[in-house]
């Protein structure tokens, strides 16, 4: 089956596209990508978002007007992938969508909100679309987050000791498989969101991240700071557990700068890189992982990799890539796998890794042009992914 895999991350940066081609083979899931796009948002569509994203008041006309305008951006490079990746023929598209409220309270996810009309898509593409993925798991119990850990325990069942993998968006999540456990998936706090609200707001809005980590590269962590950061109570909630912008926000930031005043914009920085890199290291060493493969837009700030490298000396750390899934397309792939498991009538969730009360089929399908026709349940999961053709070759 030829699945187009489509996710815009906490970061809401641009939309990643990613195709593959899929197949069960007993309880090995084939995977040979096919090729992946990075397609900005249209600047107006960027724009809602960021003034309707928490902790802004919004309306019921912006909400629909996102839901619209973030469908047919969505759809836009669902027709990209189709032509340029694809061959102009594709069995299903998955789509994320554009997260802009997840509802926890006491550590219980209430819901979750993905907006992107995933009409849009169908009626451009023709093809079915799976989406609205994360509400069954908050339905079944769970945190509906983070959904990459189905993909990743699936990935990491070959490698040896305990792996985890690691991806580093506007908020950093686990994966933890450890032998003779079952799988644990956990938001482990911010990566890029808390940096990335700071950058704009140093800037007044001229720059939105930390290039290559410079502004870090020329601060110095300030402990008052790290100290008041790290002394958030979610750090100490045990897994499973998530979070996102909702919490880690620019005046979540102002009010730990009220607490531990921080002159220099770049030590403001270089302490916000340190804490992603100490909270990860944290949350890898209570357990006692051996290998860390990371993805995620992260994964471009040479300075946060080094601060991970120095903060966990004794794990070997790698980006995705090395075991075929391009770090840029991992969470497209991702979601292309969790898509591919619905229409197949598997589950994609592991109750260990989102607290469910048990694995649940996830999304909803919106047919394409023709009859909608799913192909026959498969008869067992899925228990380890093979990922084949050239990008597993590298």
């Amino acid at each position: 089956m030829r699945v187009i895999g489509l996710m815009s991350g906490t970061s809401y940066d641009a939309i990643e596209a990613a195709a593959a081609d899929l197949a069960l083979d007993g309880d090995t899931l084939l995977l040979r990508p096919l090729g992946h796009l990075s397609l900005p948002y249209p600047q107006r569509v960027r724009d809602l978002i960021a003034a309707t994203l928490p902790p802004a008041a919004t309306t019921s006309q912006a909400v629909c007007a996102l839901d619209t305008g973030i469908g047919q951006a969505f759809a836009d490079a669902a027709v990209r992938a189709l032509r340029e990746l694809c061959d102009g023929a594709a069995d299903l598209v998955v789509s994320h969508g554009q997260t802009m409220h997840h509802w926890v309270e006491d550590g219980t996810v209430r819901g979750t909100l993905q907006l992107g009309q995933p009409a849009w898509i169908a009626e451009a593409t023709g093809v079915m679309v799976v989406s609205d993925l994360r509400s069954r798991d908050v339905a079944a119990g769970g945190q509906g987050a983070p959904l990459v850990g189905m993909t990743d325990t699936l990935l990491l069942r070959a490698l040896p000791g305990t792996p985890a993998a690691l991806n580093l968006g506007g908020i950093a999540n686990v994966t933890v498989v450890a032998p003779g456990a079952a799988p644990l998936a956990f938001d482990t706090g911010p990566a890029n969101a808390l940096l990335d609200a700071a950058v704009r707001h140093f800037t007044d809005g001229a720059a939105g991240y930390d290039e290559d980590g410079r502004r870090a590269a020329a601060g110095r962590t300030s402990p008052a700071l790290l100290r008041v950061l790290l002394d958030d109570p979610y750090y100490r909630r045990a897994a499973p557990k998530t979070t996102g912008k909702e919490h880690f926000h620019l005046p979540y930031l102002q009010r730990a700068l009220e607490a531990a005043p921080t002159p220099r914009a770049d030590d403001v920085l270089a302490t916000l890189t340190r804490l992603t890199a100490v909270t990860v290291a944290d949350a890898c060493r209570a357990h006692r992982v051996t290998e860390l493969v990371v993805s995620g837009g992260g994964t471009r700030n040479p300075v946060l990799m080094r601060m991970l490298g120095d903060e966990l000396p004794g794990v070997r750390l790698r980006h995705s890539d090395s075991l075929g899934l391009p770090s840029d397309a991992k969470e497209a792939l991702a979601f292309a796998v969790l898509g591919y498991l619905t229409v197949n009538g598997l589950p994609g969730t592991l109750p260990s890794a989102t607290g469910a009360r048990r694995a649940t089929l996830l999304g909803s399908i919106t047919p394409g042009r023709g009859p909608l026709r799913l192909p026959d349940p498969a008869p067992r999961p899925p228990h380890r992914l093979r990922v084949t053709g050239p990008y597993a070759d590298r």
